[in-house]
């Protein structure tokens, strides 16, 4: 739930503008309705009728009274925008609560409001409110709804006052906005077991580190409550205090999801593209992992990771998951390519630990690149690539065949560095190619069915 700011209009203060700005508001109606006073008294002059000339001077006094009366009523009123969520996938809708409150003594007339929002996300809303009783309240909604991934901001509101007679329009704007957050759509992944029991990496798994020896314990200070018996003495000799002995810790199981931006490594655009197929792909790794009780960090082929350097870059025990996730949710939304051609800033970073379980996207790989790649492997219990051919994405469905890329010389290049390597083709559902990746491991991947999950 994202809430919006509140605020008054900026052009209630004052007179900024004067008579130009209130004869600015006059309306087609008020326009039509000076001209043709004015061109009433000029007959009425110059055929010399009095009566004529009377009304003449009251069709242009009266638009011009409806302006500065207008322009001089002193409303004062206070919005809010809420978004429902504030945070929404690509194609899903969010709902956007806008909330008015006259805060004044006097009622209002006829209101107008106008919320500005990016075309992307739909057309302009536009909600015409009665009369708002002194100290009342006007509560209005819409939605918005985007295909693309982004932030977008919304607003400022504006705010359009009439007069009851239609003459005169004058527009105040807000100054507070909001923004929605769009990100990529995911898919629930079967929870499968992509690592080896052999690894030291598995789900809620602990160790003890009572097993290290007296001297590899990490104390804590002593707490109401712990037992007197997990007191540790040499600790507590040399700071001073009471502490007491962690008879185990949990090790929570790494997993780095990696992502290739690399300009030159897709083709095409639009939400059908290979990028935003292997940007939707991550979130989705991302979400299932921390869902597991992993701890992950996102990296891409620049060597950032998310959500941070610190503890290399892993959102630790500390880190609730729920931000986590938000974070790297909120770095995929707005997530373009990069102007990098190779992935050794990201082999830098993955080389310096234990990475545990990493999961790669990647567009099209050279020889070059593929063998970096390759190398990545060292440092992780176990590798999964998702491996897509941008020549293939970026050809239309029903267009004519072109010549296809073979991806089996990188697939294996990959398979032989110990890589489990899927290849992406265009379309494809990320759950079933997790379980495929998921008997490629296990070897028991048959020849049917490889056909079926591609």
């Amino acid at each position: 739930m994202s809430s919006g700011g509140t605020g008054r209009p900026e052009a209630d203060r004052g007179e900024r503008g004067g008579v130009r700005t209130a004869l600015a508001g006059l309306t087609t109606r008020g326009r039509s309705f000076f001209a043709a006073g004015i061109a009433a008294a000029i007959c009425a002059y110059v055929l010399g009728q009095e009566d004529l000339l009377r009304v003449g001077l009251l069709l242009a006094a009266l638009p011009l009274v409806c302006a500065a009366v207008l322009y001089r009523t002193r409303y004062r009123v206070a919005a809010s925008r809420r978004l429902s969520p504030g945070r929404v996938p690509a194609s899903s809708e969010a709902r956007v609560h806008l909330r008015m409150d006259n805060v004044s003594r006097l009622p209002t007339g006829l209101l107008m409001l106008q919320d500005r929002v990016p075309y992307v996300l739909g057309p302009r809303p536009r909600f015409v409110l009665d009369r708002v009783e002194a100290g009342g309240r006007r509560e209005v909604s819409y939605r918005v709804r985007s295909d693309l991934r982004g932030r977008y901001a919304l607003g400022p509101l504006q705010l359009r006052l009439s007069d009851p007679f239609g003459m005169c329009e004058l527009t105040r704007s807000f100054s507070a906005y909001d923004t929605l957050t769009v990100i990529p759509r995911t898919e629930p992944l079967p929870p499968v077991r992509l690592t080896g029991e052999a690894t030291g990496y598995g789900d809620g798994r602990q160790r003890s580190l009572a097993l290290a020896g007296e001297d590899d314990v990490i104390p804590r200070g002593y707490r109401y409550g712990d037992d007197l018996r997990r007191v540790h003495w040499r600790s507590t000799a040399r700071y001073g205090e009471l502490m007491v002995r962690r008879e185990e810790q949990p090790q929570r199981s790494r997993c780095t999801v990696l992502l290739d931006t690399r300009g030159i490594a897709y083709r095409g655009a639009g939400p059908d593209s290979a990028f935003e197929w292997a940007v939707s792909g991550t979130a989705s790794v991302l979400v299932h992992m921390l869902e597991r009780g992993f701890s992950v960090r996102l990296l891409t082929d620049t060597g950032s990771s998310v959500p941070g350097e610190g503890a290399d870059g892993f959102a630790g025990a500390s880190q609730e998951s729920a931000d986590a996730a938000g974070l790297m949710m909120d770095t995929l939304a707005v997530i373009d390519h990069s102007d990098g051609t190779g992935l050794s800033p990201a082999y830098d970073v993955l080389r310096g630990g234990n990475e545990g379980l990493l999961v790669a996207f990647f567009g099209d790989l050279d020889e070059e690149q593929a063998a970096v790649a390759g190398r990545m492997r060292q440092r992780s219990a176990a590798a999964i690539a998702f491996v897509l051919d941008s020549e293939v994405w970026a050809r239309e469905p029903n267009g004519v065949p072109g010549p296809m890329k073979r991806t089996e010389e990188r697939l294996r290049l990959l398979r032989e560095a110990g890589w489990t390597a899927v290849e992406v083709p265009r379309g494809a559902s990320l759950t079933e190619l997790w379980r495929q990746a998921d008997r490629l491991r296990t070897g028991v991947l048959s020849a049917g069915g490889t056909g079926e999950a591609r």
